[in-house]
């Protein structure tokens, strides 16, 4: 079965379950690409991963059925180049990038485990390709985050001390107005939760990346959803008002917190 065979038979699944697919693309200079002999070798060897279904094309890990598909091209500029006007993480995204010339489309296809069980079977076999290879960065359209490489295998490690590496799944917006600071998530909607924004906010922008992050980290890791009318807060005492409305920042309805 190719991997045409795997994506016609998807597009016969529910429309939730096409929803559910992940992908993510490392990205290579002169015309490189990853080795699946060091790939699996480094799953089974740093993350404990159960590997079957091996072949050049895809690959069974803990339970989840993946495609890899080398791309020999860039990834098509209009695509990244928005983004990385965006990589605040990445400054030097679009200089780093602009002469990549191959990449590899990850793709997770089975729908076994709960959604962070299966980012974080991503992160894994990403960090296993970028450890494996000479790989630039990762690509995660769907989440508009541009990632490079070191970064990357740095913040994956949270997952070996049983953390969220929300940075991975979730891109953190800052934007700054003339009304004030504003801060937006994107990539919560792949776990069935309503984006969040502070908007007009008098916090600095390091204040409030660091508790929209933490807020995504728990609303991901105890499958929280909150509620318009409902507030939050570090303590008893914190009050942070959550309302309800159209996305500023985001597409569709959002969740702003009112500090």
């Amino acid at each position: 079965m190719g991997i045409f065979d795997l994506f016609k038979k998807k597009e016969q699944s529910s429309e939730k379950q096409e929803n559910k697919i992940l992908l993510a693309m490392p990205m290579y200079n002169n015309g490189e690409t990853f080795d699946i002999e060091k790939v699996v070798e480094y799953l089974k060897s740093n993350w404990n991963s159960v590997v079957t279904d091996i072949n050049d094309k895809f690959m069974t890990v803990d339970g989840e059925m993946f495609a890899l598909m080398e791309i020999p091209a860039q990834i098509p500029w209009s695509d990244i180049q928005g983004t990385a006007q965006y990589a605040y993480n990445w400054k030097t995204a679009e200089k780093d990038l602009e002469n990549h010339d191959s990449h590899t489309i990850v793709t997770l296809l089975s729908i076994n485990k709960s959604q962070v069980e299966r980012f974080s079977i991503l992160t894994k076999v990403l960090t296993s390709i970028l450890a494996t290879s000479n790989a630039i960065g990762v690509y995660q359209g769907s989440q508009s985050l541009l990632i490079p490489r070191e970064q990357y295998l740095d913040s994956a490690e949270a997952l070996k001390k049983g953390k969220t590496p929300v940075n991975l799944w979730v891109y953190i917006g800052l934007r700054k107005t003339d009304m004030g600071n504003n801060a937006y998530s994107y990539g919560l909607t792949a776990f069935d939760k309503l984006e969040m924004e502070f908007v007009n906010c008098k916090l600095e922008f390091e204040e409030m990346y660091d508790f929209l992050s933490n807020i995504c980290a728990y609303v991901i890791n105890s499958n929280v959803t909150f509620k318009s009318g409902e507030t939050l807060g570090y303590t008893e005492e914190q009050k942070i008002k959550i309302t309800q409305t159209k996305g500023l920042f985001v597409e569709g309805e959002s969740l702003k917190l009112e500090m």
